[in-house]
């Protein structure tokens, strides 16, 4: 089957890895995002799709824009059967969407209908997800609206963050991208549509997402620290001043009466704990105040020399 991939970040590279490891599959080209400067240097760096595909001595096209005429008549000149697209980070306009006889076979990070858009790892985290998965769908002009392929479900574990659960969803959706593809050719794999009553949507994740608001419980604050890392981060102000935090809910430190407030600071044994919404508690590890190194919650102790009543959050 000749094919041509699109896509950009690691999450895709299992996915182009394997079936560049079977043997009824040509790879004709694969499309990918412009190079960008990355890093603190700002040096010009590949994507992990593209280094893939130049290692395999595939043709690689970086266009701004798919939708250009030029890459539209790329494609029909590679004639594919079948465009593999996994977070290629360009929408598909829908004048490309019937060039493939099979279409444009998408794997999304999610089980849909759930979890719609960017975002889908993240939100899912954020929300306290305990069950996610991959889908395959044929890509319509809809924001992640085609029908349904194949799905495949994946438990989550309690304190797994979005770079892990999104490594682990990226080896379980290549195997699914190649029975895909096998059972389209074969008809075993029946498409179905979307329920639209049941979608929800994961959006692009804005900086402001990962403010922490102490007024909800600890178990909250912590599902969107895991499902906002590496970026936004899960941030608040100490003396003014941002800092980024990282904690886990506790249950078994005993409150003292009038020390419930969200957002107050409180040491014991040499630990920081923050009261949360609900009167929970979050044991505090690591704290990284703006313009200064990365420390542990018990070495903030004791450079910050807190006073009585002392918190986080914009008073």
């Amino acid at each position: 089957m000749r094919l041509v991939f699109c896509g950009t970040p690691e999450f895709a590279v299992p996915a182009l890895k394997h079936l560049l490891e079977q043997t009824d599959f040509a790879i004709a080209a694969v499309f990918t995002q412009p190079d960008r400067p990355r890093g603190r240097g700002h040096e010009v760096a590949l994507s992990p799709v593209k280094q893939l595909a130049v290692e395999a001595g595939i043709s690689v096209h970086q266009p701004e824009k798919i939708r250009s005429q030029e890459s539209r008549e790329l494609i029909e000149k590679i004639a594919p059967e079948a465009v593999v697209i996994i977070a290629y980070g360009q929408i598909i306009p829908a004048t490309l969407l019937g060039i493939p006889r099979l279409g444009w076979i998408n794997l999304h990070a999610s089980l849909l209908p759930k979890y719609r858009g960017a975002a889908p790892i993240h939100w899912a985290l954020a929300n306290g997800e305990t069950t996610t998965g991959v889908t395959t769908m044929r890509i319509d002009a809809g924001m992640d609206t085609g029908e349904i392929l194949l799905q495949r479900e994946l438990a989550i574990a309690e304190s797994e963050t979005a770079p892990e659960v999104a490594a682990r969803l990226a080896e379980l959706g290549a195997p699914l991208v190649v029975e895909t593809l096998r059972g389209l050719a074969s008809h075993t794999v029946l498409p179905r549509a979307q329920d639209n009553s049941a979608a929800t949507y994961a959006p692009i994740l804005k900086k402001e997402d990962g403010r922490i608001h102490w007024n909800l419980p600890a178990r909250q604050i912590f599902n969107r620290m895991r499902g906002f890392t590496p970026w936004p981060g899960a941030y608040t102000e100490f003396r003014s001043r941002k800092c980024h935090i990282w904690g886990e809910p506790v249950s078994n430190v005993s409150a003292e009466p009038g020390d419930t407030e969200p957002g107050v600071l409180h040491v014991q044994n040499g630990e920081l704990f923050v009261s949360c919404g609900d009167t929970t508690r979050m044991h505090v590890l690591s704290v990284k105040v703006e313009g200064r190194k990365q420390v542990s919650g018990a070495e903030f102790v004791r450079g910050a020399r807190l006073q009585p009543g002392e918190r986080f959050g914009a008073s």
